[in-house]
């Protein structure tokens, strides 16, 4: 029996811990359609699995971070986790300690998409970008 989208959702933010990607192509779906504000480095739409390691990559790239889950619950076939991004800037060294907000979407097992929300204007500040 396949795991529950609960179940697969724990599963990446296990995977993400420990920085195993090899997450992507065992979880996503080939499809899989990424999105965050356009005004982050890592922002934007990315798609497939090329994009998904671009994605995180750029992330990674820019921030070291943990996701502190303060809930996760099931909304039909998505799963939605609130909680708290925190950690430093790269390589500037910068803390920050966000509300964050992700949408995992579910398909036949599979992450068919994913939507994450931060508090925009306060990462960009810990970043140092200038708008």
């Amino acid at each position: 029996m396949p795991p529950s989208s609960l179940d697969l959702i724990a599963q990446v933010y296990r995977a993400f811990d420990t920085r195993d990607f090899g997450v992507i192509p065992r979880l996503f779906a080939p499809d899989i359609a990424i999105n965050q504000a356009d005004e982050l480095p890592w922002g934007g739409h990315h798609h497939g699995h090329a994009g998904a390691v671009r994605f995180f990559t750029t992330l990674l790239a820019h921030i070291d971070s943990t996701v502190i889950s303060e809930r996760l619950f099931a909304a039909g076939d998505d799963v939605v986790q609130v909680g708290r991004t925190t950690g430093m800037t790269v390589p500037d060294g910068v803390a920050f300690d966000l509300p964050e907000v992700h949408v995992w979407h579910v398909r036949d097992g599979l992450i068919a998409g994913y939507d994450a929300y931060i508090d925009t204007p306060a990462m960009l500040t810990a970043l140092g970008v200038r708008r």
